[in-house]
Order: structure tokens, then sequence, then C-alpha cells
């Protein structure tokens, strides 16, 4: 949807009757959050933490675990899945809670994947690959439907589609 149409609708929405009732909520909120790296060295040799703003984590990351063996420490590609992984199951427990159906629990891992050649480095790809255990009010049969639905309302996967291949895989267990 284009945000043009989004802030109009937003527009007619605040003059409409219904604007009282919402008044008590004031505006739609907007948030951000922020990642620091403080890099200390050349790509090669130098290394950091990414720090999240919000405390919630502090990651090292170097050049050499990004393009090799990790050694424990994150890359952005790593971080890159982490946000799609979270972001798709909150959409897809969202979508399956406007269908009056819900799962017990749902186990999603998001595979990011990129090329490294001469002209540097390529993200390519996000594989979401989505497990759902008690699944309520849907058919199994209907659940790789609703899966790749939720993934068109993730804002991870909106902010990604365009610049990699995005795909999904969906069973219950």
């Amino acid at each position: 949807m284009p945000i043009f149409w989004m802030h109009r609708k937003v527009a007619e929405f605040a003059t409409s009757e219904r604007a009282c009732a919402s008044e008590k909520r004031g505006p739609m909120p907007t948030f951000e959050r922020h990642v620091d790296v403080d890099w200390k060295g050349s790509v090669m040799e130098g290394k950091s933490e990414a720090r999240a703003g919000s405390g919630a984590f502090s990651l090292p990351v170097t050049f050499p675990s990004r393009i090799g063996d990790a050694n424990g420490k994150t890359s952005p590609e790593e971080l890159m899945a982490a946000a799609h992984a979270a972001c798709y199951a909150m959409a897809l427990n969202g979508t399956l809670g406007r269908k009056s159906a819900s799962a017990d629990r749902t186990v999603v891992r998001a595979t990011v994947t990129a090329d490294k050649g001469d002209a540097g480095i390529k993200i390519v790809s996000s594989k979401l690959s989505v497990t759902a255990y008690g699944l309520k009010g849907i058919d199994a049969s209907q659940f790789a439907e609703v899966a790749k639905e939720a993934e068109g309302r993730c804002p991870v996967s909106n902010a990604y589609r365009g610049t990699m291949q995005i795909t999904v895989d969906a069973k219950v267990g």
C-alpha cells in the first residue's frame, strides 16, 4: 500500500465522526530502535560489538566471522535473520488471530543467504521455515496459505522485499 494512500486514509479517518472516539488514544504511534557499533581496527583485523539501545543485547562482530566460521560472533546477516524470524512470528500469530485461529506454539527459522563476489557481499535471500504446534481454528491443510499471507503482512518482509528473494516453508507439527 503506497505511503501517500495511507496518509490520506489516516487524514480521512481523523476528520470522520469516529475520530472523536479515538481522541483518547492520540495520534498513530511511531517508534524507533537503534544499535550502536564502535568499530576498532581495519576490516580484517578489527572488531566491535553491536549494542542494542534497549540494553537487550551486546553481540561481538568481526568481518572474518561474518564470511567464515562464526566463532561465537554474529554478523549483519544473522541480525537480519533474527529480525525477520521475530517479526514474522508476530505477523503469523496476528494473522492466525484475525482468522479466529491460534497455535499453542510456532517455531520460526529465518535463514539469510549472501553471496561474496568481486563486487562485495550481496544478500540474496531469506527463507522462513515455520512449524505450528497445536493448531486450532483452521485445518492443517490451510496453514501454508495462512503462513504465506502472514509473510505479506510482516513489516520486515516488506522492507526486504524487492532486494532479496523471500520464501516460506510452512508445516504443522
